[in-house]
C-alpha cells in the first residue's frame, strides 16, 4: 500500500473519528483507492470486543443492485438479451410487463418502490411467484413515464430474470462471474466471521437495538450482500474500469452513463444502469449507497481519475452523505496529483497535423488537437458550447466518444487537391473561417458587412 504523508493520514482518520463520534456510529470503517491500489484505510468503534479490520464482514445492502446490473449487461453483451426488450419477454405475469429493461435497470419503469406485503427487509423473504403476483396494478404509480423513482422491487425481479435465462440462482452467477474473476472472496450471500452485528441506536441514549438479518428471498437481489472493505475497495476498482474481463470497460462506462437524473438539467445525483451518480466539486462518481436494518455502506470511483472511496458501517443511519465526499476531499487537499511530466508523441500522421487548430461551426470558434492516445479533441475556443472526442473508423471517418456528438459521424471534406476544405459533422458544417462562402454550408453564405 502507498504510504501517505502522516498529516495526510491524521487529518483522513480525524474526519472518520469525528463522524464516528458525534453520530454514534457503533462502528465505522472506509478505505480509499488510487490508481489501482489501496492507499488508506481506518476504522473507529468495536465490533466484537474489538476494532474493525479490512475482512470484518459488514451488509452493503443496494450495493448488490450493482452486481445485479453487471450480470444483465453481460447477458446483453452476450447476445441473450437487448436492453430495450420488454420485461414481459423473459418474467411474464407483472403490470410493468410492457415496461423495458433499461427501464427496471435505471430506475424508470413506474413500478412502486417497496414490494407487497410485509417490511421487506425487517422479514424473510418469499418465494418469487409471490414477488411477481404482487406486481399488480397497485404497484404502478400514477405516472410511470414521470422519471426517475427508485425501485427495489425492480431489482428483485431483474434478479429472477437473471436467474431465469442462466438456469440456476442469481448469486451463484455473481459468485461464478464476479466474485471469483475479481478475486472477491469475501464477499458472501450470508454472513461469514469475522462479521458485525447490525444495530440501531436510541435516538435519545446510548444504548443498542439489534437489528434482524433475514434472507430477502425474492427480494435479495435487491439488498442481500455481505461484504469487507477490501472487496468494496477492489469493487470501486472495477467501476473504474478495472474490470479483468468480466465486463469490457467500455460496457461499464455505459452503466455509468446518465440514464436518469433527480433535478433537471445541472444535475448533481442520477442513475445509470445499475450505478448510482455522483458530481460533487468537479468530480463524476459512480457506484452505489446500501442502507439495510443495522447497515449502511457506500462505495463510489470516479473512473477519469482512477479514485474510490468506500465506507461500511454497522448502524441504521446516522452517517454523513457528506463522509465520501469530504475524504475525496481531504485527499485532494493535501496530496494532490502530481502531474505526469510532458513528453512529445512518438508518433502522429501527417495527415491528421492538417485537421488541427481552429475550426468554425458557423460564427462560433472550436479548436481540434491531437490526444496522445490519437484521439481527436474539439473543443469550444472558450468552454462555451458542445465538445467530444473522435476515434477513427477505417474508412477515414470518425466517431464520437463522448458529449453531445457521441456517436455522431465526423467526417473530413477535401478538395480535388486532397486539401482540408471543412468538417461535416452529422450535418454540421465547420470551416477554417466564419461561414466560409467556399465551403458545402446549407443555405450558403453572403458576404459580412457592417450593420446598416
Amino acid at each position: 500500500m502507498t504510504t501517505l504523508l502522516p498529516s495526510t493520514d491524521r487529518a483522513l482518520l480525524r474526519r472518520l473519528a469525528v463522524e464516528q463520534s458525534q453520530n454514534r456510529v457503533p462502528s465505522l470503517i472506509a478505505g480509499l483507492v488510487r490508481d489501482g491500489e489501496t492507499i488508506w484505510t481506518g476504522s473507529r468503534g468495536i465490533v466484537s470486543g474489538t476494532a474493525p479490520t479490512s475482512d470484518t464482514q459488514y451488509r452493503i445492502g443496494s450495493i448488490t443492485k450493482s452486481f445485479i446490473g453487471v450480470l444483465v449487461m453481460r447477458l446483453r453483451d452476450e447476445g441473450r438479451l437487448n436492453l430495450e426488450d420488454k420485461l414481459e419477454q423473459y418474467v411474464p405475469g407483472t403490470a410493468v410487463g410492457d415496461r423495458s429493461i433499461t427501464r427496471l435497470l435505471s430506475h424508470t419503469s413506474g413500478m412502486s418502490a417497496e414490494p407487497a406485503g410485509q417490511w421487506w427487509e425487517r422479514t424473510k423473504g418469499g418465494p418469487v411467484e409471490e414477488l411477481i403476483a404482487g406486481i399488480d396494478e397497485h404497484a404502478v404509480r400514477p405516472h410511470p413515464r414521470h422519471g426517475f423513482h427508485y425501485s427495489n422491487t425492480g431489482f428483485g425481479v431483474l434478479g429472477e430474470l437473471v436467474a431465469r435465462l442462466r438456469g440456476r440462482p442469481w448469486y451463484e452467477s455473481v459468485r461464478e462471474e464476479i466474485l471469483v474473476p475479481l478475486g472477491m472472496n469475501r464477499t458472501t450471500f450470508g454472513p461469514e466471521n469475522p462479521h458485525a452485528q447490525g444495530w440501531a441506536v436510541h435516538p435519545w441514549a446510548d444504548v443498542l437495538l439489534p437489528e434482524p438479518a433475514e434472507d430477502g428471498g425474492a427480494m435479495a437481489p435487491a439488498g442481500q450482500l455481505w461484504s469487507t472493505l477490501d472487496d468494496m475497495l477492489r469493487w470501486a476498482r472495477f467501476i473504474s474500469g478495472e474490470t479483468a474481463e468480466v465486463l469490457h470497460p467500455e460496457t461499464v462506462a455505459e452503466m455509468r452513463a446518465a440514464g436518469a437524473v433527480d433535478d433537471g438539467d445541472v444535475w448533481r445525483a442520477g442513475y445509470g444502469l445499475g450505478f448510482q451518480l455522483i458530481r460533487n466539486q468537479g468530480r463524476r462518481l459512480a457506484g452505489h449507497t446500501g442502507s439495510m436494518p443495522g447497515f449502511l455502506a457506500t462505495v463510489m470511483a470516479d473512473a477519469g481519475d482512477r479514485t474510490g472511496v468506500v465506507f461500511m458501517a454497522n448502524t441504521t443511519a446516522g452517517v454523513s452523505s457528506a463522509l465520501i465526499t469530504d475524504l475525496l476531499g481531504l485527499l485532494d487537499e493535501h496530496e494532490p496529483r502530481m502531474p505526469e511530466p510532458w513528453v512529445p508523441s512518438a508518433h502522429v500522421d501527417a495527415d491528421l497535423l492538417e485537421l488541427t487548430g481552429q475550426w468554425y461551426w458557423g460564427p462560433s470558434p472550436y479548436v481540434l488537437r491531437i490526444l496522445p492516445d490519437g484521439l481527436l479533441d474539439l473543443v469550444p475556443w472558450q468552454g462555451r458550447g458542445r465538445a467530444s472526442r473522435f476515434r477513427r473508423n477505417e474508412d477515414g471517418t470518425w466517431t464520437g466518444l463522448d458529449g453531445y456528438y457521441s456517436g455522431e459521424r465526423l467526417q473530413v471534406g477535401r478538395s480535388s487537391d486532397g486539401s482540408v476544405t471543412h468538417l461535416n459533422l452529422n450535418t454540421f458544417i465547420f470551416t477554417r473561417t466564419p461561414y466560409d462562402p467556399n465551403a458545402p454550408i446549407p443555405g450558403g453564405a453572403d458576404h459580412w458587412r457592417p450593420t446598416p
